[in-house]
């Protein structure tokens, strides 16, 4: 089966805050002793997504 793909759409500030949050888990589980792998592939993936322009019209 496949897996399920979902987008985002993030302006500077929200990927920035987004990326700084999950830094910040990261800190708190090493701390904690847990593993952060998940936390990482998560940083690894929105870091690495591609940036796309859109124009928003509002009515």
């Amino acid at each position: 089966m496949r897996e399920k793909t979902y987008h985002i759409y993030l302006n500077e500030e929200e990927r920035s805050r987004v990326i700084q949050s999950l830094i910040e888990l990261k800190n708190n589980l090493a701390v904690q002793g847990r593993y952060t792998d998940a936390v990482d592939d998560v940083i690894c993936k929105v870091l690495g997504a591609k940036k796309k322009k859109l124009k928003i019209e509002y009515i």
